[in-house]
């Protein structure tokens, strides 16, 4: 189960409404062994396209680098789907290479009737995709 705050959800949807209709991504990283997400780190999809996101090689070292001075990992790597519905695609799963991080993802376009937007958390490990509960809470 993913627990975040809702500050994080907000922070997450106003990066994809942002960039739509591109994708948007990035990464919540959260004290080492914790799976608690914290620090919000809103990235530049560097394909700036709205079916594929990529993160800058640059700026993903510099993060990596800067989470390891900190002794943070990534709790949350998220991103939008512009067109479709909040799963992960053949390609989403198979840059998934943080076994112990929450997936999210978020939609932008209404698939399913449910409304403009979906918020979704999946594991993926080894290339299974599993979805799990998403609980938001105001406070840690």
């Amino acid at each position: 189960m993913l627990t975040i705050t809702q500050a994080l959800v907000d922070q997450i949807v106003a990066h994809a409404r942002k960039d739509h209709p591109d994708e948007a991504c990035g990464v919540i990283a959260g004290p080492e062994g914790s799976d608690r997400p914290e620090r919000f780190i809103p990235m530049l999809n560097a394909a700036m396209s709205p079916t594929f996101y990529e993160f800058d090689s640059g700026d993903l070292l510099k993060l990596y680098r800067e989470m390891d001075d900190r002794d943070e990992e990534p709790v949350v790597v998220y991103h939008s789907h512009t067109a479709t519905e909040a799963y992960p695609s053949r390609t989403d799963i198979s840059y998934a290479n943080e076994p112990g991080a929450h997936y999210v993802l978020v939609s932008t376009a209404d698939t399913d009737g449910a409304g403009e937007f979906q918020f979704r958390s999946f594991r993926i490990v080894e290339g299974v995709v599993t979805e799990e509960e998403v609980r938001i809470v105001e406070a840690y």
